[in-house]
């Protein structure tokens, strides 16, 4: 780590020591581009690093609303508007009790690269609420983001920042706040993406990003000529992105032996067919219910309570798709000894520095996740492109172009891994390639 760094890592952790999630964020990508930041001293001498690690707004707003109780509830709203050196902001809202400024911070922070890597023109940011969708009823869930929009609107437009769902914002959600904005602005805006396919939204979008990891990990798995097929694979999460994860994995030949939720994991060594797939949708999207019950639907899945599967059963690739530091030492080093060569994440930051590490010494192929789950955040910009034409692509056509645009990715990374000595560090590489691209716009459009 050069000086440059460590000094402004020194001083982050004096002003945003509590926000441990940022620190780690950060901490991962500074510490990675030491050989970039020595080859171009521009970077230090225009100070980027210290421009780039403080968000150019946070916006912090409280969110009252009533129950069906007729009882007033108080949330807490943010949108921390990271940097808009290439586009307009775009990040994810997410919904859930653990949200908070350190937690958005580090999504915005990891989402300036992530859309940097995708090429097309789209700036950092991340929003959300400590409010839990679950066990809402409909009437509270439209209660809340009707409020949440009365003052988020103010702060977004389709040249200023265009969110997008995240963790407990779906389908659902995203028709509630659009319904809203469109009635505060009078305007039918592509403000937010993730919209429903009969009033602006892409088709593709829902799997974009459990596709686009899948796409990504078939590259790095070409690197060493192997691939999905016959594989065994561990995916942990059953939302948006395992759901697809797991779909598309299974389309390419492997065999998914995995699905977790927060109460637990189901290990079904049978491998998750489409049957399968179709009962945990039903269940996770319609009826809300806990994976435990996949147990009770197919009795030879073992349900594990408390659990994440890294540990439970041996695998060639572990996808983690559920959330923050999911994967830690102790998992990785299971992994290891498991037989496992491929880790790629789906979810934002899943595995710990300490994980990382760990599996990078093991020659582990490892994807962050700003490279191998921005297929998602590249879907909603093509969903910006086609409102802005007001045309709708095909599922074909959209797929098609998700998936040349992981296949850059993957690229971009591995050769600017290769270009400082390392092809098979994709932190690296996906690091280097991300911040290089919004660096220099950050250098012409000036101070």
């Amino acid at each position: 780590m050069n000086a440059y760094v460590s000094r402004v890592l020194e001083s982050l952790q004096q002003t945003n020591g509590n926000e441990k999630e940022f620190i780690q964020s950060v901490t991962e990508v500074l510490s990675t581009i030491s050989k970039l930041l020595e080859a171009q001293p521009k970077y230090e001498k225009n100070k980027i690093l210290e421009r780039i690690t403080l968000p150019e707004r946070a916006i912090i707003f409280q969110v009252p609303w009533l129950d069906d109780k007729g009882e007033i509830q108080i949330n807490t709203g943010y949108r921390v508007q990271f940097n808009s050196a290439i586009g307009p902001y775009k990040g994810g809202l997410r919904f859930h009790p653990s949200v908070n400024l350190s937690i958005l911070k580090f999504l915005g922070f990891e989402q300036i690269f992530k859309n940097s890597l995708t090429t097309l023109p789209m700036g950092g940011g991340k929003g959300g609420s400590n409010f839990n969708p679950k066990g809402k009823s409909d009437r509270e869930v439209m209660a809340f983001c009707q409020s949440f929009m009365r003052e988020l609107y103010r702060h977004i437009g389709p040249s200023v920042d265009v969110p997008a769902g995240d963790i407990g914002v779906g389908g659902r959600e995203i028709g509630f706040l659009f319904g809203q904005y469109k009635r505060i602005v009078n305007s039918y805006d592509s403000v937010l993406t993730g919209k429903g396919l009969n009033w602006g939204g892409s088709l593709v979008r829902p799997q974009a990003t459990g596709y686009g990891a899948v796409y990504f990990a078939a590259e790095m798995l070409k690197t060493r000529n192997r691939s999905f097929n016959g594989a065994k694979v561990l995916i942990s999460g059953s939302g948006n992105v395992a759901q697809y994860a797991i779909e598309k994995a299974t389309e390419l030949g492997g065999k998914v032996l995995s699905v977790s939720d927060s109460n637990g994991c189901i290990i079904d060594e049978d491998g998750i067919d489409a049957e399968k797939l179709a009962f945990i949708q039903d269940l996770k999207n319609v009826r809300r219910g806990r994976i435990a019950e996949y147990a009770k639907q197919y009795p030879t899945a073992k349900y594990v309570e408390n659990a994440r599967p890294w540990q439970l059963v041996k695998c060639d690739v572990a996808m983690p798709c559920a959330t923050q530091n999911e994967l830690e030492l102790a998992d990785a080093q299971a992994l290891v000894k498991g037989g496992c060569f491929c880790v790629c994440e789906g979810a934002n930051m899943p595995t710990t520095l300490e994980a990382t590490s760990f599996l990078q010494k093991n020659n582990v192929l490892f994807s962050p996740g700003k490279a191998s789950n921005a297929g998602g955040v590249a879907t909603s910009g093509l969903e910006m492109s086609q409102n802005a034409m007001r045309l709708s692509w095909s599922a074909q056509e959209v797929d098609e172009k998700l998936h040349g645009i992981m296949i850059n990715i993957h690229n971009a990374a591995r050769n600017a891994a290769a270009e400082f000595g390392e092809p098979d560090n994709y932190v690296m590489g996906a690091n280097i390639a991300g911040f290089r691209k919004v660096a220099d716009a950050m250098i012409d459009l000036g101070i």
